[in-house]
């Protein structure tokens, strides 16, 4: 209202003359804020600093400021308690489960020791025979998991660059070569060992699971290998032993074997298999990553495929003929799979063929051992098989 009024006053004024300075000051007057007083302006400003009875509120005495000081320092004791019973309970808590894990660690440890003393197969097979004779049942089809080192998983990074790093870069260059053999090594012990554990025991088929597929890779090897464990075990009256992988060509013991080993069989002219062994024969398949997830989904492509090209009625596709077509593809469904992991990690192993198979793992595991072995025998011996309708 004041602006408008102003204004109109300007207007009326201004016609044919210009306002001077005081007219105009006199205009915009009634707009301005009123200007502060030196004695308000000292109030606001610091009025902690006044010492006038007027200017601001009293200054505290030193009684007054001990009593402040006092119930600050309550409410900051009343704020450190809850967080110091909380930091206490939570280190409490972490010192009792690190306590418990030693604590099982320790028993495991010890077990696993006393039953490495009792129960040992010094490589013969009539001792794992005795092992398992007293079992009510063995499975007809084993499967393993088995980790390949995390040396070997490590192909690249950090090798040295021209120049001054060629020298650093070869040998870390072969010091990582040098660790992936040392790893592919341990993984082939460890592979020949249990299939000497399933031909000692009468276990006819075994199925070794190898996440990156470097078994599957070097068959040749890993079939030497297992031929020479057999051998170390059973002498020249080792099992006949058959080694194959999914959409690879097999070995057999009269085509890739030992031969050093082999001198004392007598083979057919033309490569096949030998005369049957009197301790039975061995049959080992070799799966990995590729076989699991990637088969279903490759099958499903080629299913539908054919059902839009008319060659399969959709009827047709039922569970049945998807599980004929895996099970001749890969694999059959085993009867137990051991874990020689202190946790249960399938690391990618076939999810159809795990449906109605009995998995074993012991806690605080530290590897592949004979003992881990003989237990999940034992207690595939005592599992209850309820299929349902």
């Amino acid at each position: 209202m004041v602006l408008e009024r102003a204004t109109e006053v300007y207007r009326r004024a201004s016609h044919g003359r210009h306002l001077t300075a005081e007219q105009r000051e006199a205009l915009v007057k009634p707009l301005l804020p009123a200007v502060p007083t030196p004695a308000t302006t000292t109030t606001t400003t610091t009025p902690e600093r006044s010492n006038s009875p007027v200017d601001g509120p009293p200054a505290l005495g030193p009684r007054a400021r001990r009593t402040t000081r006092t119930t600050t320092r309550v409410q900051q004791l009343r704020n450190l308690i809850p967080r110091a019973l909380h930091i206490g309970l939570y280190h409490v808590i972490h010192l009792l489960f690190a306590l418990y894990l030693w604590c099982r660690q320790t028993y495991h440890a010890w077990r696993d020791r006393l039953f490495a003393i009792l129960y040992h197969h010094h490589r013969s097979p009539e001792l794992i025979q005795r092992d398992v004779k007293a079992l009510s049942r063995l499975p007809d089809h084993l499967s393993v998991i088995l980790t390949l080192g995390a040396s070997s998983d490590d192909d690249g990074g950090g090798g040295g660059g021209g120049g001054g790093g060629r020298g650093p870069g070869r040998r870390r260059g072969r010091a990582r070569a040098r660790g992936r053999r040392e790893a592919l090594a341990v993984l082939l012990d460890e592979a020949a060992e249990i299939a000497a554990w399933c031909a000692s025991a009468g276990i006819p088929t075994l199925s070794i699971y190898e996440r990156t597929g470097r078994l599957k890779t070097c068959i040749p090897d890993t079939h030497r290998a297992m031929a020479a464990k057999l051998y170390d075990y059973f002498g020249t009256r080792r099992p006949t032993l058959h080694l194959r992988a999914p959409h690879l060509p097999p070995h057999l013991n009269g085509n890739g074997s030992v031969e050093e080993h082999d001198e004392e069989e007598e083979e057919e002219g033309d490569g096949s298999l030998p005369s049957s062994s009197p301790n039975g024969h061995l049959s080992v398949l070799l799966i990995s990553a590729e076989d699991g997830r990637d088969s279903l989904v490759d099958l499903t492509k080629t299913l539908a495929e054919m059902s839009q090209r008319g060659k399969l009625s959709v009827d047709d596709i039922t569970l049945d003929l998807v599980d004929v077509e895996l099970t001749e593809n890969v694999m059959a469904e085993p009867d137990l799979l051991v874990l020689f992991t202190p946790y249960v990690e399938l690391q990618g192993y076939p999810p159809w063929q795990v449906r109605l198979t009995e998995i074993f793992h012991v806690q605080d595991c530290g590897g592949v051992g004979y003992q881990v072995f003989l237990r999940a025998l034992h207690r595939y011996a005592k599992a209850q098989m309820r299929f349902g309708r």
